[in-house]
């Protein structure tokens, strides 16, 4: 691969992974609710899902979503079940950034492994991820080359940038909360959680491109 093509796809995931979506909402949100150093264990289960969701369209699991109406239906409905679970809990919540506050610790005692869990889950369920790579990728890979090497190649870079502009998301929310007044970080947590409904509704009427 030549290093235009290779910066060209930097060039394009770096807008498309700072876009806020899912992924970077959830890293803001953890590094408001947990601190900065338990956030990084959602940025992984991304990365992590990152893998998977390029893995998959390597062996073609994106083109048969395209196809499969029925297939994509399912993913989509579980995906966007998992959102609007999220968001509601964030909005339920009784004030775990308050808490972390006048505490001075990481709200709440889950576990790094949930963090990553939730993220992961997130990522892997999301339909828009499998037929987005499926469209985004072939235009950086050449067919006259191995395509394993290729596809490994673009996962990698796409899983750093991905974990690095997470990280910003999550160093604001980690920062920001420490500002504001604990009525303010009420209605942080809960901005995140409507945000959360807003994009399971989005996804819940997505449906796929027709020829």
């Amino acid at each position: 691969m030549d290093i235009v093509t290779l910066l060209a796809f930097v060039a394009v995931s770096f807008v498309g992974i700072a876009t806020p979506g899912p992924t970077v909402l959830l890293a803001l949100t953890n590094g408001s609710r947990h601190g900065l150093r338990r956030a990084v264990a959602g940025m992984i289960g991304a990365v992590l899902s990152d893998f998977v969701l390029i893995g998959a369209v390597a062996i073609g699991l994106g083109a048969l979503l395209a196809a499969s109406e029925f297939w994509f239906s399912m993913l989509k409905g579980a995906g966007a079940a998992y959102l609007a679970f999220l968001g509601i809990m964030l909005l339920r919540s009784k004030g775990t950034i308050d808490a972390a506050l006048k505490s001075g610790a990481p709200a709440g005692a889950t576990s790094p492994f949930s963090i990553g869990l939730k993220s992961f889950m997130v990522a892997a369920t999301n339909p828009k991820g499998y037929l987005f790579f499926s469209a985004f990728l072939p235009q950086f890979i050449d067919p006259s080359l191995p395509q394993a090497t290729q596809y490994a190649l673009l996962a990698l870079v796409f899983a750093v940038l991905d974990f690095l502009i997470m990280f910003g998301y999550a160093f604001f929310g980690s920062q920001a909360v420490r500002f504001l007044k604990t009525s303010g970080a009420m209605w942080l947590e809960r901005a995140c959680g409507g945000a959360l409904l807003a994009l399971a509704g989005s996804l819940a009427l997505y449906r796929r491109a027709t020829v």
